[in-house]
């Protein structure tokens, strides 16, 4: 699929999320959040819900995660024009509450599994526990973040959500620390797109599970 071929898919996707009404969260929105970033994006990170901030702009991590998210990026000269950002629902629940589980399947089904279709990221990054069980099922973040998993086909590298590291110096430390491991993973599928077929992941000298997760339902 081109690249221009993933945008147009992209973009008719989008226009159906401005108007889905496939799950209560829709009756109490602002704005639909459905993601942003490039359509052949490498990384693809994907966080729990749209806070308020989220909800008034439209847009995903603008409020004091996404700064710390931002500043992450640019510690390994990434940005936001490079990589694609969403959440595993796109509408925010009331009160910033956790999305309830058939709000989580139902915005999977219709949207993010479409996402990761579309875009075709090289790795999946699960931004904390909630998108982290999206993706791998039984996981915990604490044990999985920064190390390297396979599910169909995709390399998932779960990393602590921004959050946790305003909360926290050391969560942030780990924040810091993973996202330097990404660099080398991202670099190492440079290093070796020549070569690799997308369910090989690269020796990246990254910590990785010998289990190849295969619960969740991506296509």
């Amino acid at each position: 699929m081109t690249t221009e071929s993933r945008q147009v898919r992209l973009d008719l996707m989008v226009s159906g999320m401005l108007s889905c009404k496939a799950c209560p969260l829709s009756s109490n929105r602002t704005n639909v959040v459905p993601g942003t970033g490039p359509a052949d994006a490498e990384i693809m990170f994907i966080g729990e819900a749209p806070g308020a901030k989220e909800d008034t702009q439209g847009e995903p991590f603008v409020g004091q995660s996404g700064k710390l998210l931002d500043a992450l990026l640019s510690s390994i000269e990434l940005d936001r024009n490079s990589v694609y950002i969403t959440n595993t629902v796109k509408c925010r629940p009331p009160n910033n509450r956790d999305p309830l589980q058939s709000e989580l399947d139902t915005c999977q089904d219709h949207w993010l599994d479409a996402q990761i279709a579309i875009i075709q990221p090289k790795i999946l990054v699960p931004l904390g526990r909630h998108a982290l069980n999206r993706i791998l099922p039984g996981t915990t973040i604490g044990q999985s973040h920064g190390k390297t998993f396979t599910k169909m086909g995709f390399t998932v590298y779960p990393i602590y959500h921004p959050a946790a590291g305003l909360r926290q110096i050391r969560y942030k430390q780990l924040l810091e620390e993973d996202f330097k491991n990404l660099n080398i993973l991202l670099k190492s599928y440079e290093k070796s797109q020549d070569v690799q077929t997308t369910s090989q992941a690269p020796k990246a000298n990254i910590p990785s599970s010998n289990e190849n997760n295969s619960q969740i339902n991506l296509f």
